[in-house]
């Protein structure tokens, strides 16, 4: 996760290392934010099922949905109906002109961005250009570039491929616990397997995450080794995937066996349906929210 600030209280976090103290501030400032926070979230790729989810729960929590969002040329000017609202869809040739418009009629506006991959670099540095802050679900091809991109522009976002808080959770106790205890494991053989939707194309980065961290611990893996798996038949099958949640899900597997075979540990996450994700997203809004509203009485105490 990265958030990243203006001056004084700018503050770099890089993978799950203080994201407890991330998840207790989302805790804390949702009890008493809904109420006062004014932020418009403005999800981008509003067309996918994630997106879908994203806006759903932005509409459950109360907050104000600035109604267009980003997509491809195909679909520019086209509408699309989530949650009882009519969004607008804008293509590339005029992201520029709508969202410095938008943050003009909507000051308190945040992005969220949930589009692809190929997307996600370029769409940040928009946000940057304009000095929106946001957040990005998307899992971009150049971290860090977008690390740079966020840090040089000053503009407040939050920035994790992962916003189920409570998986972020468990990546930060392994993280602790490849600090606290590194070479733990050295000699333990690891598998690794994983299981998502099919048209979700690249390894999962909670994966690798995790990965990283049985690493520091002293196994010995090549992500070639990860075993990933997209046909609904295996699935079904043999990951055990339930039928109604062969479209969302993700299932996380990891086991290790010591080099005589006689100790084996195992560690798993499964999540079905895509709700756990948007609610942290929407956690993950009020949050930064929060944090821009506290940088402007800041300001205003300053200088007045």
């Amino acid at each position: 996760m990265v958030f990243s600030g203006v001056g004084w209280c700018s503050l770099v976090v890089e993978g799950a290392q203080v994201v407890d103290w991330g998840v207790r501030w989302w805790s804390e400032m949702l009890v008493w934010s809904l109420g006062v926070v004014t932020r418009s979230p403005e999800v981008n790729g509003c067309a996918g099922k994630m997106g879908k989810a994203v806006i759903e729960a932005a509409i459950s929590a109360g907050l104000h949905l600035v109604p267009l969002s980003f997509s491809s040329s195909e679909e520019s000017q086209k509408t699309v109906q989530v949650g009882g609202k009519e969004i607008r869809m804008y293509g590339p040739s005029e992201r520029e002109s709508i969202l410095a418009s938008t943050f003009e009629e909507y000051p308190n506006l945040v992005v969220v961005d949930y589009t692809v991959p190929a997307a996600g670099n370029d769409n940040a540095e928009l946000y940057c250009k304009i000095g929106v802050p946001f957040v990005m679900g998307t899992t971009v091809r150049d971290r860090e570039r977008l690390y740079k991109t966020v840090e040089d522009s000053k503009v407040y976002a939050v920035i994790s491929p992962q916003m189920g808080k409570q998986v972020v959770a468990f990546i930060a106790a392994m993280e602790i616990m490849a600090e606290q205890f590194p070479g733990a494991f050295s000699g333990y053989s690891l598998q690794v397997m994983e299981s998502h939707q099919a048209n979700k194309l690249d390894a999962s980065g909670t994966a690798k995450e995790v990965i990283s961290c049985f690493q520091k611990l002293g196994v010995h893996f090549d992500l070639d080794e990860l075993q990933m798996i997209r046909d609904p038949k295996q699935q079904l099958e043999v990951v055990g995937v339930p039928e109604e949640h062969l479209s969302g899900h993700a299932f996380h597997l990891y086991h290790l066996t010591s080099p005589d075979q006689t100790v084996s540990f195992e560690f798993q996450h499964n999540v079905c349906g895509r709700s756990i994700y948007a609610e942290g997203t929407i956690d993950a809004t009020i949050f930064l929210a929060q944090k821009v509203l506290i940088l402007l009485f800041f300001f205003a105490y300053c200088y007045n």
